[in-house]
């Protein structure tokens, strides 16, 4: 296996530049480790961007793959499959809704809700409203109409004409809401807690104005449960934790642990904008990622990770405040979705860099605020060696 040096300088010559890679190579990784080409180790608190959340190459999804690719892999979304309904049938269980759209990906995911919102309200109420309000520093995702969505010009840059029919307001002011909606207001588009902006939970009061808001007007209250749903929050979904019922939301990320797979659930109402050929996808829902995800449940059910991410998440942000140090602002978020935001980006990049080169994975986010998603599985014993670690670089400062 090469060494780092030799595989940037190949990814340089083979590869379109569109990610600012972590200086490590990763070979190999197992539950919470990752191991680098050059043999070291690493405690992963990012968890694949809150993907991997039973842990790396999990033995019991391994064994799953395995047997499902002798099976089936893929047929099309031509046909009937069983692993697609048992998957379904298992999401449903966990929240109010009636119906799944499966896709690939959070942002897919997320263009269905928006494909759904628009076309609930020209095919159903007919009423031909088409706007989706959706929150200051939030994201949606990477395609053009989710671009749009998120809103923040960081991500548009370069890609202008922005889609149409996105209003932006900010989050927790409830009268700027107010003041966007109109006749063409579709449904409003939002994450209980704002990941890529910091780990920033949304103010409980604010959520319930914007749903009773949305029941008042007759639009559709859809949530992003991309980052923050299955289980990491505390909840199987964010919105439990606010005690609301969305119309619409979207999940990805760990649903497969690894595998691309993204779905959009909706109440039976809802469900009626789509007929057969109003929305598809070629891979989405598969046989391969379904069975998987019907695994991924049965563990999270089975291991009751969501209350372990609550007991993990309250304890470690109580262990990192009690640190009382100058440099940390701020420490938030939801069960194991946690930001610990610095006093200012030098000392964040600092801080960073230093916990990496000790060891530990975790991401930076607006240059600020270190985000940990870790496993749900993971051992305390590393959470707290992370909260050590950070205390002793602090100090060093």
């Amino acid at each position: 296996m090469p060494g780092f040096e030799a595989m940037k300088a190949r990814e340089e010559k083979l590869l379109c530049r569109t990610y600012g890679r972590y200086p490590v190579a990763v070979e190999r990784a197992l539950g919470s480790r990752m191991w680098d080409t050059d043999g070291r180790e690493y405690v992963d608190l990012l968890a694949g961007i809150a993907v991997t959340a039973l842990g790396h190459c999990n033995p019991e999804i391994a064994e799953v793959i395995s047997e499902q690719a002798k099976k089936l892999i893929h047929v099309s979304n031509l046909f009937y499959q069983e692993e697609q309904l048992d998957l379904a049938e298992s999401l449903l269980d966990t929240c109010h809704m009636g119906k799944v759209f499966f896709c690939n990906s959070g942002a897919e995911a997320n263009e269905a809700a928006i494909k759904i919102a628009r076309r609930y309200h020209q095919r159903v109420k007919n009423d031909g409203a088409f706007e989706v309000i959706t929150l200051r520093d939030a994201f949606h995702g990477r395609t053009l109409s989710t671009l749009a969505a998120t809103g923040q010009a960081k991500y548009l840059d370069g890609f202008d004409p922005e889609t149409p029919g996105f209003r932006h307001v900010p989050a927790g002011d409830i009268d700027a809401l107010k003041a966007a909606v109109n006749g063409n207001t579709a449904a409003v588009l939002m994450e209980m807690v704002q990941g890529e902006s910091g780990i920033r939970p949304l103010d409980p009061e604010y959520a319930r104005a914007v749903q009773d808001l949305c029941r008042e007007k007759g639009i559709l209250f859809m949530a992003d449960e991309v980052q923050a749903g299955l289980c990491r929050s505390g909840k199987w979904w964010a919105f439990q934790q606010y005690g609301l019922e969305p119309d619409v939301f979207t999940s990805a990320k760990a649903l497969a642990n690894g595998l691309p797979l993204g779905a959009m659930l909706c109440t039976d109402e809802v469900s009626k904008a789509f007929v057969a050929g109003s929305h598809a996808t070629t891979f989405g829902g598969g046989a391969l990622v379904t069975k998987v995800g019907s695994k991924v449940l049965e563990i999270m059910k089975r291991d009751s990770l969501a209350e372990r991410a609550q007991k993990l998440g309250d304890a470690f942000r109580a262990r990192v405040r009690s640190l009382k140090h100058p440099l940390i602002r701020d420490v938030r978020g939801l069960g194991l979705l946690i930001g610990i935001e610095l006093a200012d980006a030098e000392t964040a990049q600092k801080i960073w860099e230093a916990v990496l080169a000790r060891g530990f994975v975790c991401s930076l986010c607006h240059g600020l605020t270190l985000r940990l998603v870790p496993a749900l599985t993971i051992d305390e014993s590393d959470l707290t060696a992370f909260a050590g670690v950070l205390g002793e670089e602090l100090a060093k400062l």
